[in-house]
């Protein structure tokens, strides 16, 4: 296993030659006119092979509606070229928020809402004479629920791994089933007001070990949502199935996590004898039930960025709380590539979106359109890598280029502020907005 390094490489061919080193298999293609292809979910038509990942600004009032970095933050990606832009993680109830700040969806906040959507079509419009399609990620934040600033964790199963951090009893009370029940109710709720407000389709979020993400690593769990493969699932399933049928103006879909990197029984996706391993067995049979339930897209993700001491995220320097993996960066990349590429292959009739690609930097592009011409996915994906660069699709398809002094440099800051409760952004990037939150994030950049 490679050590874990800073970024330090400049080219296609210095890259090539880290990979053959770490004997890893990342694709690599100088031609990017594969990215610049039109790509069909379901009854829409996103202009090229970009989106925009869920990122939470945590920047709405305190009854959940968008607030003025909202706007301002939407309008960056709508002019910014990319061809999808999936709206950040909104909570379907009070309880289910993890920050005071984060987005909640609710009738009183609905026209919000429509109003963003309005703007950022209109922005999209005025800059490139086309819209983007347009996704919500509507989420319940479980055990990481923070509605008020204070902790208000709502559980699936109890965690030896987990529970410590939160200082949770072992008798402290789970969700019950009559609760999810409901939940799923919330959740039809929210998606009718999305339609609403113009959205074309819904995310029901299944990752980061938020509450649904938890229920699908709740072996240990009983009654109807615990236990068994099809009682772990079914909210995921039962949910998106309810949408799509009392729903019909919006798509479905769902930001699923396909390893936990948490140790068997608590983490899904995971060798049964070593975590470290990942065994996608159940997530790429949940995968082609999902293709087959007629989602339009999968978004496949992994790992917990509240507690992940041993899957390794990609970040440039150690913080407090933030751990440096103790493996090469491209060593963590090329694990992600992997479990995309088994979830592409085994739902070849839907697109699934790849990420996890900011390390790379100015050679993210390279990297995307090899792994789109290889098969292994057909959507990219930027998360905090938009945060910095918000217009970098215009730069990749009108240049060929991404300009390095814009890029992510994966500081993690803006995953510490959003930790630490503040309202979140690049400060590196977008220091005269997000600056003032270096304190926050409780780190030096360097």
């Amino acid at each position: 296993m490679g050590r874990h390094q800073r970024f330090h490489i400049h080219d296609s061919d210095q890259l090539r030659t880290e990979l053959a080193a770490l004997a890893l298999d990342i694709p690599i293609e100088t031609n990017l006119d594969v990215l610049a292809d039109v790509v069909r979910l379901g009854a829409h038509t996103m202009p090229n092979r970009f989106a925009i990942q869920p990122m939470e600004g945590f920047d709405a009032a305190a009854d959940g509606s968008p607030g003025e970095l909202a706007f301002r933050r939407y309008a960056r990606y709508a002019t910014g070229g990319s061809g999808l832009i999936w709206f950040e993680a909104t909570a379907v109830a009070q309880e289910a928020r993890s920050n005071p700040g984060q987005f909640y969806l609710h009738s009183g906040s609905a026209d919000t809402y429509t109003r963003l959507v309005d703007a950022t079509r209109a922005a999209a419009r005025t800059t490139h004479g086309r819209e983007p399609v347009l996704v919500i990620q509507l989420t319940h934040s479980g055990r990481y629920s923070k509605p008020f600033g204070q902790p208000k964790p709502i559980i699936a199963h109890h965690s030896p791994i987990l529970d410590p951090h939160h200082h949770l009893p072992g008798d402290y009370p789970l969700v019950t089933d009559d609760y999810l029940d409901r939940l799923q109710d919330a959740f039809v709720a929210a998606a009718r007001l999305a339609a609403r407000a113009g959205f074309d389709g819904v995310d029901i979020k299944s990752c980061h070990r938020y509450l649904v993400s938890e229920l699908m690593a709740s072996f240990t769990r009983g009654g109807k949502y615990g236990g068994s493969f099809e009682n772990r699932t079914r909210f995921l399933r039962e949910t998106l199935l309810r949408v799509k049928a009392e729903v019909p103006g919006v798509f479905i879909c769902t930001r699923m996590n396909a390893y936990d990197a948490i140790a068997h029984p608590y983490g899904f996706g995971v060798n049964r004898d070593d975590f470290h391993i990942p065994d996608l067995a159940e997530p790429v049979r949940l995968a082609e039930i999902l293709e087959a339930m007629g989602v339009a897209m999968l978004n496949v993700s992994v790992g917990n960025p509240y507690h992940n001491p041993h899957y390794g995220r990609p970040f440039d320097s150690p913080s407090k709380g933030l751990d440096v993996p103790d493996e090469h960066p491209l060593q963590t990349i090329a694990r992600f590539v992997a479990i995309t590429r088994t979830i592409q292959h085994a739902v070849r009739a839907i697109p699934v979106v790849a990420s996890g690609y900011a390390w790379l930097r100015h050679l993210m592009p390279a990297v995307a359109a090899g792994v789109i011409r290889a098969g292994w996915a057909r959507i990219i994906g930027q998360g905090r890598g938009a945060f910095a660069y918000p217009d970098s699709v215009n730069d990749i398809l009108s240049t060929g280029h991404m300009i390095p002094e814009k890029c992510c440099i994966t500081c993690s800051a803006c995953t510490q502020i959003m930790r630490d409760g503040g309202m979140t952004g690049c400060v590196v990037r977008d220091s005269s907005i997000y600056g003032a939150h270096r304190g926050t994030a409780r780190r030096v950049i360097s």
